[in-house]
């Protein structure tokens, strides 16, 4: 069969190496997937097929360092996660039976306690078999916290197949930014990171979930996946019917040839490598250093790093020479000159090396800020939900600026009344919070205000005068504004702090504990992704654009918005309805959305007069190399794309979440109440955005954009007080 598109040449500086105990681990899967039932008779293997698709091979080019006890347990797992792959595909996805798929995979849970003395059910077929018998083996050498991550992964792997199922019933293609984030828990790379954490060192517990280490496992998981969906298309697409592949995905949402979302899906994976290195070169020591950790934690966390790393030359080479994916020609493309001879070599292509780095790399360090760009051109933009204001919105106003007073928010060359009045928040709140009390449509926009306010001190104070240090001393000083437990909170010496103090007090004093904690950990996600912020401002980096997107919503405080969103729709709705995939999925729509739409209407306020590297429009410019019409282009038909998944969500995965978690009545009541509280977040915030003077070009002209004139600079007091 002819290939439907020639391989690009892969970004891969390091060389696999192939652990020696190659047929051992060979010979050990063969027996032992015989013995769980997963070859001749169970309809989906033969020996041929495994002998062909050589797991063995897969997992001694993957993970080269380790004994042989642990090669030969690591290729069972994989033996048994491609083989529940191919039994998921045969059993459910081709007949397309929904609740059989949901049934088998409620099952399987059940097979992973975290104490091995819970007991299992007895396995009615070979995946749950082979999954009983390997969680035995392997939890016992890991901890609590690796188990607890494991287990997590793997559920996200069984479970985010529903969806994929979901998506063939419907005939439903993913926009791009759903695909990379649903991709990283369908395609399983993620769980491929636990499985290094075993042959490597385990990730400390105390920096496990930190962004360093998130970033390290969701760049390695997006390069896995990428490469996958390159050397797979054809099986995938053309001989299976399946929709979930990065080539189709961007062939469908830019309308171009196959061959050109080829070399931009190889354009995306050699972006994500380079945050990788990025992040494992400049992120993590820094984290050590933060987080104290001793000379063994920090061979851990190195182990680890290059762990993933063999993972990805390793499993390159794997594609490059197993029957099960599409690879003709792909070795020899490379001149005799760009790449050495034998086994292991074939991902090393000097041509490409150094062709990536000139132009992808370097490129995002050479952007020159404050280049004049003009009034922001602002697209069509779909809004299916009608606007409503809430009646208090005047009174709201008038309290704003007393507070903001009291606060200190205009006393520090940040912000003055201009300023305040030209953002004019409580028009958003108003929006927002329709039906709101008039407290709670001051708090709203009390909370609108410190939060813009701090977005806007950071890159002014911090940025511009390349103190990282005094950046997270006053995001650790914020965070201590927040008593969980009856501590002793600080005393507040600047704005910031006053006005969360003060925020805090009033809007905890009904919570119990775990509500405090959440809301906390939201706000601490804001503030923290802030200084993410400085440091690429302080590099003058234009981030990359999947590291963008995601990190927009912490920047944008979407998690702090969806928890305050949530409240007063009572105990009703049970917490894992608000954790489960289509709930998160509607979320995380909303806020790009309303991240995106900020972006366009903000274009020339950060691009011109601030010299922000932080928006969606430069990064699409940036990656792609095109003009700002043509990026605004792309951006505008990703921002409409998500919010008819928003859209989608509500009218086809709801109604699906409420049958499988069985709600009563008060509780679906409870989550329409929800969702009618983002349909009114997004409608409020596009409404601010086109009334507001903040992004037009007559107010920004007419402003100063540095230290308001009249006052002299604050010094970051935070930065000076223990």
């Amino acid at each position: 069969m002819t290939q439907p598109f020639e391989l690009p040449h892969f970004y891969m500086p390091y060389p696999a190496r192939l652990n020696p105990h190659v047929d051992e681990a060979r010979a050990h899967s063969t027996v032992w997937a015989r013995e769980m039932g997963m070859l001749e008779g169970s309809g989906i293997w033969e020996q041929a097929d495994l002998d062909a698709h050589d797991y063995g091979l897969l997992c001694a080019y993957t993970h080269p360092d380790c004994d042989a006890d642990a090669l030969s347990l690591i290729t069972d797992w994989y033996v048994w996660v491609f083989f529940f792959d191919d039994h998921f595909l045969e059993t459910f996805k081709r007949s397309q039976d929904r609740a059989g798929g949901k049934a088998y995979l409620d099952r399987l849970p059940l097979f992973m306690p975290l104490d091995l003395a819970t007991p299992v059910p007895e396995p009615r077929n070979p995946v749950e078999a082979g999954l009983a018998d390997l969680w035995t083996r392997t939890v016992p050498a890991m901890s609590a916290d690796w188990r607890r991550r494991f287990a997590v992964a793997t559920e996200h792997l069984l479970n985010e197949s529903m969806w994929e199922l979901s998506n063939i019933n419907e005939g439903r293609i993913a926009n791009p930014v759903e695909y990379i984030e649903m991709r990283r828990k369908v395609g399983g790379a993620p769980w491929s990171a636990g499985l290094v954490e075993y042959a490597t060192a385990e990730v400390p517990a105390s920096v496990a979930g930190s962004r360093p280490l998130r970033v390290l496992m969701e760049t390695f998981s997006d390069g896995v996946h990428l490469r996958n969906d390159l050397f797979s298309y054809q099986r995938e697409v053309e001989e299976e019917g399946e929709n979930s592949n990065g080539v189709l995905v961007l062939e469908t949402f830019f309308g171009c040839t196959t061959q050109e979302a080829a070399d931009t899906v190889n354009d995306v994976l050699t972006s994500r490598l380079h945050q990788f290195e990025h992040t494992a070169l400049t992120e993590v020591p820094a984290l050590a250093l933060e987080k104290g950790l001793g000379p063994a934690e920090v061979a851990a966390v190195a182990a680890y790093t290059k762990g993933l790393q063999d993972w990805q030359s390793g499993g390159h080479e794997w594609h490059m020479r197993s029957s099960r994916y599409m690879n003709e020609n792909a070795a020899s493309q490379s001149a005799p000159w760009e790449s050495p001879g034998g086994p292991g070599t074939s991902a090393v292509d000097v041509r490409s090396l150094l062709a990536s780095a000139g132009a992808q790399r370097l490129r995002a360090w050479t952007h020159q800020p404050y280049q004049k760009v003009g009034p922001a051109l602002i697209p069509d933009i779909r809004m299916p939900y009608e606007l409503r204001l809430n009646p208090g919105l005047d009174g709201a106003r008038a309290r704003l600026l007393p507070w903001a007073q009291r606060m200190g928010i205009l006393s520090e060359g940040v912000w003055d009344e201009d300023k305040l009045d030209a953002y004019d928040l409580p028009l958003c709140s108003a929006g927002l919070d329709p039906d709101g009390s008039e407290e709670a449509l001051d708090l709203s926009a009390q909370w609108l205000a410190w939060g813009t306010y701090g977005d806007d001190y950071y890159p002014l104070v911090f940025g511009h005068r390349r103190d990282l240090a005094a950046a997270r001393l006053t995001t650790g000083r914020l965070s201590a504004c927040m008593p969980i437990a009856g501590e002793t909170p600080i005393v507040p010496v600047n704005a910031m702090e006053r006005g969360l103090c003060d925020l805090w007090l009033r809007t905890t004093a009904g919570m119990d504990e775990d509500s405090r904690r959440a809301l906390k950990a939201t706000v601490d996600v804001m503030t923290e992704s802030w200084v993410w912020e400085v440091a690429n401002q302080i590099q003058n980096r234009v981030p990359d654009p999947v590291d963008y997107l995601e990190m927009r919503r912490a920047t944008f405080g979407s998690d702090m918005t969806m928890s305050l969103c949530r409240m007063g729709h009572g105990p009703a709705v049970p917490p894992e309805v608000y954790r489960s995939g289509p709930v998160r999925s509607m979320e995380n729509a909303a806020v790009d959305f309303a991240c995106l739409l900020n972006d366009v209407f903000s274009y020339q306020k950060e691009i011109e007069y601030e010299g922000e590297i932080h928006n969606a429009i430069l990064v699409v410019q940036n990656f792609f190399g095109i003009d700002y019409p043509t990026a605004l282009g792309v951006v505008a038909d990703l921002m409409n794309q998500r919010m008819e998944q928003f859209e989608h969500v509500i009218a086809t995965e709801l109604p699906v979440v409420c049958e499988d978690f069985a709600l009563s009545k008060e509780a679906r009541a409870g989550l329409d109440a929800y969702v009618a509280a983002l349909q009114n977040w997004v409608a409020g915030i596009l409404n601010w955005h086109r009334s507001v003077d903040r992004y037009k070009a007559e107010w920004l002209a007419g402003r100063t954009h540095g230290f308001a004139p009249d006052r002299a600079p604050a010094v970051p007091v935070a930065a000076r007080v223990s």
